[in-house]
């Protein structure tokens, strides 16, 4: 039998502590101490949201499969939703409420990835987001240099982004929005992206064509689209290293030179936290909320 935990009352199965999951020797015990840590962060990124699962449970160099339905023995005390699904109508997604349940889908060895809206207004967008994808030759570090130009064009109209590492080789933007319909925000992300390219078209790419990708940095507007979701702020991720996708300082990102300066994993992020706090928490102000033009 799996050791059980009791975390805020709640019973829960741990298993396979010292299982290696990555190349350099992290075990699964210390993926579920950097959820834990993390998880005052974390949660609020995650509450209201319906959660999608990207798992790996023998670690990323084995089998990787994703789900959104309510995985099979989910205990009875996590929080589910109906969403939203044209593939499966009335179907349920567990959403992340508290830490009892963040450590029960911690020990699935699961990426956590969120849409931009919450269970309670499905469709209706609370956040924007960006995805920058470099394509080879191509680095994080020309991410940071759209990530600045559409930070600048953001602020035009009134709307504050706020950065974070992707956990894998990009970049995310992330901005508090006051409620709109996605299809909304995917017409304004896709008008930005495209003055993007206009702006630095040695560099920046609004389409999707992977045969244009290389050298240059996509910016995926896509993923405000209702049934899209995006990793979520400090979930680690199924890459050779523990990487995460780790809040940044702007300053980070001005100054960003080599991919290797924003390369973050869970060794690193817990000390961030400790220092800085959820350098993504201006999102939750809600005098940050901005109106998009309409």
């Amino acid at each position: 039998m799996p050791p059980i935990t009791l975390v805020e009352g709640r019973r829960i199965a741990l298993s396979n502590l010292e299982k290696v999951l990555y190349p350099d020797g992290t075990t699964k015990g210390e993926v579920l101490h950097h959820y834990a840590t993390c998880a005052p962060v974390l949660l609020p990124h995650l509450a209201g949201r319906p959660l999608s699962f990207l798992r790996y449970p023998d670690g990323p160099e084995g089998q990787r499969f994703f789900a959104k339905n309510v995985p099979p023995g989910t205990p009875e005390w996590v929080t589910t939703a109906t969403v939203p699904r044209s593939d499966a109508p009335g179907a349920r997604q567990v959403v992340l409420d508290d830490l009892p349940s963040l450590m029960w889908a911690a020990n699935l060895v699961t990426e956590l990835h969120v849409p931009q809206w919450r269970a309670a207004r499905p469709e209706v967008a609370d956040r924007l987001v960006f995805d920058l994808d470099p394509g080879a030759p191509a680095t994080i570090a020309d991410c940071c240099r759209v990530a600045l130009w559409l930070r600048d064009r953001l602020a035009e109209d009134g709307v504050t982004a706020w950065p974070k590492t992707s956990g894998s080789v990009g970049l995310h933007l992330l901005a508090a929005i006051e409620p709109t319909p996605s299809s909304e925000v995917v017409r304004y992300t896709k008008s930005l992206a495209m003055a993007a390219q206009k702006a630095m078209p040695e560099l920046a790419l609004h389409r999707m064509d992977r045969s244009l990708r290389p050298g240059k940095v996509f910016i995926d507007y896509s993923q405000n689209a209702h049934a899209k979701t995006t990793a979520a702020p400090y979930t680690l991720r199924a890459t050779a290293r523990p990487t995460v996708s780790a809040p940044l300082a702007w300053k980070e990102v001005a100054g960003c030179t080599e991919p290797e300066e924003l390369a973050l994993d869970l060794h690193d992020v817990a000390a961030r936290v400790a220092r800085d706090g959820d350098l993504l928490a201006p999102l939750f102000d809600p005098e940050a909320a901005a109106p998009l033009p309409s």
